[in-house]
């Protein structure tokens, strides 16, 4: 017959999660305090992430009225308090549990995402993307080049490396968008018609003349105002791409006030 393991535990801990961090947690742990049983002396980051939230949801820490950081060695009888990414509060005097935020804002998106990626880069911000890519390259390639990890699988923020990321919540890209611009504070970054949807490079003006024997017929004579990307060569102009984007911005403006 097979032995149940040992579930005697040594200590408890009182755990509170705060805003946004209760996506993460079950029904009768939202919102509310409770006791998180354990052995030894954890350090604190393991609980966090075995409850079920990832370590790039947080950004502060309060253990008996003191702000710590991820190694802290969990005690029996703490009372911890865990709070979400702040944007509008300066948290500069406690304790950082990461180093500075990434002030050039700049992602990278898991497989599951390219819709979100595309209008990201519809309205300039800097996104990479491929379908081709697994979780550790994505993790290898956010970390190479400082980018944000945007993604629905949260297992994937719980790797060590990964220092800057967000859990995607909604399966609507629209939704997706905008909990993105919310999140990381990208009102006032907007750039539309600044970057490529397909490849992610800048495009800037060319001169019609210089691109006239790619145009079609209706093109050259319904438009004058073209555009190059840098990196792929497609050529775009204010037609139906361009009326997409003017939906997206109004739909945005609508919902952030702009």
């Amino acid at each position: 017959m097979k032995k149940n393991k040992n579930t005697n535990f040594e200590h408890e801990a009182l755990f509170r999660f705060y805003e946004e961090l209760n996506d993460f947690l079950p029904r009768e742990k939202v919102k509310k305090s409770f006791q998180r049983k354990f052995n030894g002396n954890p350090a604190i980051k393991d609980p966090i992430e075995a409850i079920g939230v990832p370590h790039t949801e947080v950004d502060l820490i309060i253990v008996n009225g003191y702000s710590v950081g991820f190694d802290y060695k969990l005690n029996d009888g703490d009372q911890v308090s865990v709070y979400p990414v702040f944007e509008s509060i300066d948290i500069s005097p406690i304790v950082k549990l990461r180093d500075e935020p990434l002030r050039k804002t700049s992602f990278i998106l898991d497989v599951h995402l390219g819709r979100l990626a595309k209008m990201l880069r519809m309205l300039g911000f800097d996104t990479f993307y491929r379908n081709d890519y697994d979780d550790p390259e994505i993790i290898q390639q956010g970390i190479k080049e400082n980018r944000i990890i945007l993604t629905r699988d949260r297992l994937m923020l719980n790797i060590k490396e990964v220092t800057h990321g967000y859990c995607i919540r909604s399966t609507d890209p629209e939704t997706q968008l905008k909990e993105v611009i919310k999140r990381f504070d990208l009102k006032s970054g907007i750039k539309p018609f600044y970057r490529c949807t397909i490849c992610n490079s800048l495009i800037n003006e060319v001169e019609k003349r210089d691109i006239l024997d790619r145009l079609e017929l209706k093109t050259q004579l319904y438009f004058n105002e073209f555009y190059r990307c840098d990196g792929c060569d497609r050529i775009y102009w204010k037609g139906s791409h361009y009326d997409k984007l003017k939906k997206l911005l109004e739909k945005i403006q609508n919902e952030f006030c702009l």
